[in-house]
């Protein structure tokens, strides 16, 4: 085996695709017949020229070495990343030493593989030198970051008034106003430069239409709100994790801090979520030396898809940094230290009840947290008692954690892999109940994606 590797599987290739649509031109051309000169390095870079429309085949680059993950490079006019052209190649050689045989890079793909490597070693070279990530101005970032802090306290002054207003009126008024107050809101939250005030906001302009029970949770959204913006108002005597945890949660940079971490991190999950305006890829990563777990974000704007693709399944060789904060996961990819690999590592399990424990632990250091990143094991998918879902019930019958009403595309892929027997599900345990991702059991070689 050389340093790129072993060869990502169809399954893990398909996952990076930005979409449906791409994931199906991908495929047809994952066959030899379009594509000549072929080729890839011990590195981790692919090459290839496809064959078009035009009368100049497209020339494709993949590099799933070095650097902050698989980059793409291919002179057909997409704007997806990757786009099927780089779709196919991987597919390609992912069946093999024939599709993608070893060899030294061409002349059309040198330049920019050469230029990668150069400027990843650049971009590491000025991090880890004295000052690098320090402004340039100290005092006038102070007095950037104070003028932004007061437009933020104003901000959430006026929400409150409008929560205040909207209680007393009592929750029907949300309903008949429609989404235009809750729009309304949003984008004064955006002029005060408070986008994680604005996001929340506008989910409750969705929520009267939600269906039965949403005065309840329009309720709950309402008060989290209010919470938010009072923690706001008073940080300055919070814990200085809490405080971190909030200035996240309103919308402010939290830049790692923490000392970097190396490991070899099993890539549990890649997803995408879409709120129209943006594109948010969430990417859960296992340290198998470490057992620490840790999301990566990456970001797209409205129609292109985010840069950062890993095939789950496999495990990276990197250095993550991780962000501070109250029980904090994010982390950002700082390095890749070799391509993903196959290893036997597995993060370790644990039942319904202690599942629940620690999200319930986690939400007393932020109480504003979505979702806790949990491994339950020895798990059996089963309708619901009401038969309205789904569920994942201990083997032995104890407990059963209900599933999220909207499950993941790949439900049927869980209930064909456990057959009804147990299985392992790493997923997200959240309010709604537990969202699963991927699952493998003792003789899976590979977890399977869910999504």
């Amino acid at each position: 085996m050389t340093q790129q590797g072993v060869r990502w599987t169809t399954d893990q290739v398909l996952a990076l695709a930005p979409d449906a649509a791409s994931r199906k031109a991908g495929s047809k051309l994952g066959a030899a017949g379009p594509w000549s000169q072929t080729g890839s390095s011990d590195e981790g870079a692919v090459w290839g020229l496809c064959k078009g429309s035009g009368s100049k085949p497209y020339q494709t680059i993949v590099d799933t070495g070095g650097g902050t993950g698989p980059a793409y490079k291919c002179s057909c006019p997409s704007r997806k990343f990757p786009c099927k052209h780089a779709l196919g190649l991987l597919l390609l050689w992912a069946a093999g030493d024939t599709g993608a045989p070893a060899g030294r890079a061409p002349e059309w793909a040198q330049p920019w593989l050469e230029g990668r490597r150069e400027r990843a070693g650049q971009k590491q070279d000025a991090a880890a030198a004295p000052g690098g990530g320090a402004p340039a101005d100290p005092e006038a970032a102070r007095r950037r970051a104070d003028r932004r802090a007061q437009r933020i306290t104003t901000g959430t002054t006026e929400l409150e008034q409008r929560l205040t207003d909207l209680l007393r009126g009592g929750l029907a008024q949300a309903e008949r106003a429609g989404y235009g107050l809750w729009e309304e809101t949003a984008a004064r939250m955006v002029d005060a430069q408070a986008p994680g005030l604005a996001s929340r906001v506008r989910e409750l302009g969705a929520i009267p239409a939600s269906g039965p029970g949403w005065p309840a949770r329009l309720l709950e959204e309402c008060a989290l709100l209010h919470l938010l913006d009072k923690a706001w108002q008073h940080r300055a005597a919070l814990p200085a994790d809490l405080a971190t945890t909030v200035r996240s949660r309103i919308g402010l940079p939290t830049p790692p801090t923490a000392a970097p971490l190396r490991d070899h991190w099993l890539i549990l999950s890649q997803y995408d979520r879409a709120d129209g305006h943006l594109t948010t890829r969430r990417v859960w990563l296992h340290g198998t030396e470490s057992k620490r777990t840790a999301l990566l974000l990456s970001f797209g704007a409205a129609g292109r898809a985010p840069a950062l693709a890993l095939p789950a399944g496999l495990t990276l060789d990197a250095t993550l940094t991780p962000h501070p904060g109250a029980r904090a996961l994010r982390a950002d990819l700082t390095e890749q230290c070799a391509a993903p690999t196959l290893t036997a590592h597995r993060p370790p399990g644990v039942d319904v009840t202690t599942a629940l424990t620690a999200y319930g632990e986690a939400l007393t250091e932020d109480p504003w947290l979505e979702s806790w990143p949990t491994t339950l094991t020895d798990v059996i998918p089963t309708r619901a008692p009401d038969a309205a879902g789904w569920q994942l019930a201990d083997a032995d019958g104890e407990s059963a954690l209900p599933l999220t009403p909207n499950p993941p595309p790949g439900l049927w892929r869980l209930i064909a892999l456990s057959g009804g027997a147990p299985v392992t599900v790493f997923g997200e345990c959240g309010h709604r109940g537990f969202h699963p991702l991927a699952a493998w059991t003792d003789s899976t070689s590979v977890p399977v994606p869910l999504t």
